[in-house]
């Protein structure tokens, strides 16, 4: 699924900025990265800087403009700062990453980040479906290019990592019935007047605490039995 997402860069200027995005995506598990007109080189330093996820830039693709980078995904989304003259369809970074993987079932998803100095142009962000902002502190919003980057992938992640535990069958808890756990409390007391902690004819507020405790903690069945065993083991060594 997160191989039909890609990270497209557009105008990049720096090259250790390329490495430290191809970093940021392998940590999450993204591993497409496309690169639309850079302004540097894939050099050394951005080798250097990728750390491990070398593959991520040998493997790049290059294209001349947006257009054709995107041209194969059914959903493109852009990172803007939220403007009041363009009226355009904003998410937030966790409604893009559900979003994002959502759509990755059915086609391509690319998600944009423009230029380190000016974003990207209208131009571009008309390709998009939507924008995404990144609300971070108004008085400090300085973001890297990277930083942007590994948030978006890390909510993308998140998504994924949701949707799989959805889809997967939880294996079915047995618990102890309420039976058992009467059995148990009987148990309990009755090995705690063994060992002198209670006296059977005034155990206080002793086992109603003690209920108290195991009834919120609601052991399972395996547990259940662990307990009955070391209150037989006691009882054993009493004896």
């Amino acid at each position: 699924m997160l191989e039909q997402i890609k990270i497209v860069l557009v105008g990049t200027s720096h090259s250790g900025n390329i490495g430290s995005v191809a970093r940021a995506m392998k940590t999450m598990g993204l591993s497409r990265l496309c690169l639309v007109q850079p302004k540097a080189e894939v050099d050394g330093q951005a080798y250097a800087l990728a750390a491990g996820a070398s593959e991520l830039l040998s493997e790049a693709e290059h294209f001349d403009a947006l257009g054709p980078a995107v041209a194969d995904c059914g959903l493109v989304v852009g990172t803007s700062a939220r403007s009041r003259t363009l009226s355009w369809p904003m998410l937030e970074p966790r409604s893009l990453g559900e979003l994002a993987v959502q759509e990755a079932h059915s086609h391509q998803v690319a998600l944009v980040f423009g230029r380190e100095s000016s974003g990207l142009s209208n131009d571009e962000l008309q390709l998009c479906n939507y924008h995404v902002c990144i609300p971070a502190n108004p008085e400090y919003s300085s973001l890297n290019l990277a930083m942007a980057v590994q948030i978006i992938a890390y909510e993308v992640r998140m998504a994924a990592l949701a949707q799989q535990q959805a889809v997967q069958p939880l294996e079915p808890v047995a618990y102890p019935d309420s039976s058992q756990m009467e059995n148990f409390y009987q148990h309990l007391e009755q090995t705690l007047d063994q060992t002198g902690f209670i006296i059977r004819q005034h155990p206080g507020m002793v086992m109603t605490k003690l209920r108290r405790l195991f009834n919120r903690a609601r052991p399972e069945e395996a547990e259940y039995n662990i307990l009955r065993g070391m209150l037989t083991s006691v009882q054993k060594r009493i004896r």
